[in-house]
């Protein structure tokens, strides 16, 4: 009775969410849509209360629980807590979006919890099976949402693109832990990391299945050469979901990153580094590049994370506890930056007009000079310009990558960073610089005004200070790989 307990315990917030997730379904059908604002309340309750639980459950050390298929540490106690806020924070942006275009309605709300509960799973995940679980159910919910605006087409388009990718991906994937299973006799991450110990005499299928695992993360995290569906999804989404895809997700794929390599797979170092690299490379290079010659913000926000993945990679790779940490400092940075940058873009929309072109964004400072600033923060952040948190993420992966001995990788990212930050400031100029196209009055919500301003303003912030959240992130990472 008291392993139940345990299971149960260490599971709470993952069933809570689901339950939660359920009842709004239910709810939806018997709710005129004049109170549709009462599910808007319903998920951000839901929020509230996972994260409640998640806390008062949380202690400084590491519990298995399922026989051992979930885990209940301080990583993942701390990435599901940014689950929560920055999901949070997208169903504010995206409240007065949905709306006008006709997706305001339960199921949205309960497919982006169940996505939710699906991150939460990948976050907890200590057995392929249960890694796999999570993904497939957060997968199966971002098909839906990409394709939920029924009469755009190009939603429609980006959905299927998604789906087909997403499968070979999945499948790429799930061969690859079959082999790893092959090698070592074990579906448990803990196991498998104790197989390799202790030495495996088929090292060849061990190899190609980490092959297959580091692809099919690759394409998770949008990583070069697994990168072609980032732009046409991100670009062919609705913008509410795009947001969505783009930041949230990425802590679930870092979880799912650190679970197989650091945790699982860390005795073969050795060989995923050097396919890193490559990745990492390439990321930073294709995606800075192609990213100055777009037009479309969604398309060059794109490219953006392509190039950040780069980056981020640059944490893993180094191999260290001190990466490691650097990479979770780095992709929870990111996602704050996404949200501001994303949430403009909302901002911005209205009813009939996408404000996703470059153009849209031309004498903004003259429309409403304080979303202009807090625009560009976002910007310098996403280009790294001091003191804004984009730097000191940046300087802390390249620094872990300095650690690891790899200097002229380091001297070449930064290169690239010079390099990435002309399409960034390009955007501040065309705010500033360029007279607006459009000069009616910005209308929004109170609650999308306070809580845009607080996040670009927070960029600001923890780049003044940003001890605080580099400790968290290695307090989370020390004691849940120790």
């Amino acid at each position: 009775m008291n392993g139940i307990q345990t299971d149960v315990i260490a599971a709470l917030p993952e069933i809570f969410v689901l339950s939660m997730a359920m009842f709004i379904l239910l709810v939806d059908l018997f709710i005129k849509p004049a109170n549709r604002i009462a599910i808007f309340m319903l998920a951000q309750l839901t929020l509230l209360g996972a994260a409640f639980i998640t806390m008062t459950t949380h202690v400084a050390s590491v519990t298995y629980s399922f026989s051992g298929m979930f885990v209940d540490d301080p990583m993942s106690d701390v990435l599901k807590l940014m689950i929560y806020l920055t999901t949070a924070i997208v169903l504010v942006y995206t409240r007065t979006y949905i709306s006008l275009r006709g997706m305001f309605r339960g199921e949205f709300y309960a497919l982006v919890l169940f996505a939710v509960a699906g991150m939460m799973i990948m976050v907890s995940g200590q057995h392929f099976l249960t890694l796999y679980m999570g993904l497939e159910l957060l997968s199966l919910c971002l098909y839906a949402l990409v394709a939920m605006d029924r009469d755009n087409a190009r939603a429609a388009e980006a959905a299927m693109k998604y789906f087909v990718l997403g499968a070979l991906a999945s499948g790429m994937l799930l061969y690859g832990m079959s082999m790893l299973y092959g090698a070592t006799g074990s579906l448990n991450i803990s196991e498998v990391g104790s197989s390799l110990l202790n030495g495996v005499q088929n090292r060849p299928v061990l190899i190609l299945g980490l092959v297959f695992i580091v692809a099919g993360l690759a394409f998770k995290l949008g990583a070069v050469p697994f990168q072609m569906w980032v732009p046409d999804v991100y670009e062919g989404s609705p913008t509410a979901v795009t947001l969505f895809i783009g930041s949230v997700t990425k802590l679930a794929a870092f979880a799912l990153v650190i679970r197989l390599l650091a945790q699982g797979l860390f005795v073969l170092a050795i060989d995923w580094q050097g396919m890193l690299i490559i990745m990492a490379v390439l990321s930073i290079v294709i995606g800075n590049i192609t990213a100055i010659a777009q037009t479309s913000l969604k398309r060059m926000f794109a490219y953006s994370t392509i190039s950040h993945v780069g980056f981020l990679l640059y944490g893993i790779m180094s191999a260290s506890v001190n990466g490691f940490a650097s990479a979770m400092f780095y992709i929870v940075s990111y996602v704050l930056m996404t949200l501001a940058g994303f949430g403009m873009i909302l901002l911005l929309s209205r009813k009939g007009f996408e404000a996703d072109q470059l153009d849209d964004l031309k004498g903004l400072n003259q429309r409403n000079p304080w979303y202009a600033f807090l625009m560009l923060i976002t910007m310098f952040s996403m280009a790294g310009v001091p003191p804004t948190l984009g730097f000191y993420a940046k300087f802390a992966v390249l620094q872990a990558a300095l650690q690891a001995g790899m200097i002229w990788l380091v001297v070449f990212a930064v290169l690239m960073a010079v390099i990435g930050a002309f399409y960034y400031l390009r955007i501040v100029k065309i705010m500033y610089f360029d007279e607006p196209k459009d000069k009616s009055v910005i209308k929004t919500t109170t609650e999308m005004h306070w809580v845009l301003s607080l996040n670009a303003l927070a960029l600001l912030a923890l780049g003044l200070m940003p001890q605080s959240l580099m400790n968290l992130c290695a307090y989370a990472i020390t004691l849940s790989l120790s």
